[in-house]
């Protein structure tokens, strides 16, 4: 495993492991349990927004995945924009300039809002974050484009071998398309080879750490995989 990229909500690293695994791990980000808001309860609002529409995006505002359940309140009367930071309760929202509505001189805005802790297959509320990947590919093509491809991609290491130029996908982006396209142009064919290498991306939402998504769904898959071994046994 090699680490190619990490910030704070992204990782992207390779690894040797088989496409058909790394899929029901990506499919299993979304059986993590999340705590979101589930039901508000609007006393008062005097804002240009319906309450469906303040309710939804209150649901979909990150909270800091500590807590099983709870309760927040909204109480706000100032002018300007009204953001999730001023969400009050027993959870933290992640972020706290997410805005919720607007209120003009002397409008007010009441909400009650219960927590519940689901998963990303009931709603996108639910769900911590994003998982994709791709297969890592070796690529060789005629040494005639080695300037060219140099001057797109200069951290490509290329590697020369009789009138050939060998070269892996570039880790952060996929540049196959690319290297065909300018095999194409001059009448010439790229080779694509795929390693046994795929180059996986993890973006979080926030509510999970982005190490956690990965492991916490691996561990919700093996859970369910030894459901299924003791009902066949």
């Amino acid at each position: 495993m090699e680490i190619i990229n990490k910030k704070e909500n992204k990782l992207v690293f390779s690894a040797e492991i088989e496409n058909s695994l790394a899929n029901a791990i990506r499919r299993y980000i979304n059986q993590i349990p999340i705590i979101a808001i589930d039901e508000v309860e609007i006393s008062k609002n005097d804002s240009p927004l319906y309450d469906e529409t303040i309710a939804h995006r209150m649901g979909l505002i990150p909270l800091k995945n500590k807590k099983q359940k709870g309760e927040m309140i909204l109480n706000t009367k100032h002018k300007g924009y009204v953001y999730s930071g001023e969400l009050k309760g027993n959870v933290e929202v992640v972020y706290d300039k997410i805005p919720i509505t607007l209120l003009d001189e002397e409008q007010e805005l009441e909400i009650k809002a219960s927590l519940k802790t689901g998963i990303g297959m009931e709603h996108s509320k639910f769900s911590p974050g994003l998982m994709f990947f791709r297969n890592e590919s070796e690529i060789i093509i005629d040494k005639k484009f080695k300037e060219e491809i140099q001057k797109i991609y200069p951290n490509i290491e290329i590697k020369e071998k009789g009138d050939k130029i060998i070269f892996l996908d570039d880790k952060e982006k996929e540049i196959c398309d690319v290297c065909e396209g300018i095999c194409e142009k001059a009448g010439r064919k790229a080779e694509i080879k795929e390693t046994p290498n795929l180059i996986i991306s993890l973006e979080s939402f926030g509510q999970l750490k982005i190490e956690e998504i990965f492991t916490k769904s691996i561990e919700v898959l093996k859970k369910d995989l030894d459901e299924v071994g003791k009902k066949i046994k």
